[in-house]
């Protein structure tokens, strides 16, 4: 819940300025569907607009963050702020009539409500109707967040009383920046954010043994096919099969050799600022100058139609030896 407006602005500009807009002009709806990908900052920019919603001290769009309204929301204790989460597997009707009830009364702090449905995707036919006539007579004052990473399973009829507002997956290089800004090294940080839209899941990639480990036998196998071809075969049969032992995690490794032809791609283009194999830049220069971009491409095509085929009935470890053997020629 601590972003500012400007962090949040630079992972969804359409959603903020949008947002901004109304609060500016102070034409806030009374109900907003965040609807998008988890790790997209839904969740942080609802409780950044109840923010703006109940300050008192603000001059912008932006909330002061330092009067009562805003510390309390910080701290997760403001009175006329209600969120509803799952209760196990769904969102039951007796949450949404008990928060019915509460919004019966007077506001403690103002005549001001604001409320806020977590994973709306998950309530119940029940607690989805008692939402709906909620949302019908919305009150004076009062502001409805519901968020969902499902929209198709959110009612037609509660998103036609909902301003919809769609939240893109985050960009690779935002992501990467902040895992950096975590401490992450350069090199993790921008295979982790490839390999995922969600900062939370990249952030828990990078710092995972295993991811590290997939990233090094990849450069290995790399090595084997540009320098010690004669081992390439039996690389994938000692090391790259037995580490990658279902289809799930073969896939992943794929993607990581994917991003690492990908590089050199990038490097016969001029795009060296979008390399994610920062820690091998020299040595993929030279493979860039020695290797036509033709034959680039028809190995990224390999490799990327391994990756489908990989999830039919062939035979993973066949499809490695015939990969390697694709990658080899020329």
């Amino acid at each position: 819940m601590n972003r500012t407006w400007k962090e949040l602005e630079a992972y969804q500009p359409r959603v903020l300025k949008l947002l901004e807009n109304s609060i500016r002009k102070k034409r806030l709806a009374h109900a907003y569907l965040f609807e998008g990908k988890k790790g997209t900052g839904k969740k942080e920019t609802a409780f950044l607009l109840a923010k703006s919603f109940f300050c008192t001290d603000r001059e912008t769009a932006e909330p002061c963050g330092d009067c009562s309204s805003c510390r309390r929301i910080e701290s997760g204790n403001h009175p006329d702020l209600h969120v509803i989460e799952p209760e196990g597997l769904s969102i039951k009707k007796h949450q949404i009539q008990s928060l019915q009830e509460e919004f019966s009364k007077k506001g403690l702090e103002s005549s001001k409500k604001f409320y806020m449905i977590s994973h709306a995707d998950k309530m119940t036919a029940n607690a989805a109707n008692s939402l709906l006539k909620f949302l019908e007579e919305p009150g004076a004052d009062t502001i409805a967040v519901l968020t969902t990473s499902q929209v198709h399973s959110i009612l037609n009829t509660i998103q036609s009383r909902c301003q919809v507002l769609p939240f893109s997956p985050l960009p690779s290089y935002i992501i990467r920046q902040e895992l950096e800004k975590e401490g992450v090294i350069g090199y993790m940080a921008a295979a982790a954010a490839q390999m995922t839209n969600n900062l939370g899941d990249a952030s828990e990639l990078s710092r995972n043994d295993w991811f590290a480990e997939a990233r090094a036998l990849v450069i290995k196998l790399y090595e084997a096919l540009t320098v010690r071809k004669e081992q390439a075969i039996v690389f994938i049969h000692t090391q790259w099969m037995p580490f990658f032992s279902d289809k799930d995690l073969q896939a992943q490794g794929l993607d990581l050799l994917l991003f690492l032809y990908k590089d050199l791609l990038s490097i016969q283009v001029g795009m060296e600022d979008a390399i994610i194999y920062i820690d091998m830049k020299e040595s993929l220069k030279q493979e860039a100058l020695q290797t036509g971009q033709q034959r680039i491409t028809e190995k990224v095509l390999s490799i990327l139609e391994t990756k489908r085929r990989l999830h039919s009935n062939a035979n993973p470890q066949l499809l490695m030896e015939q990969l390697v053997l694709a990658l080899q020629e020329g």
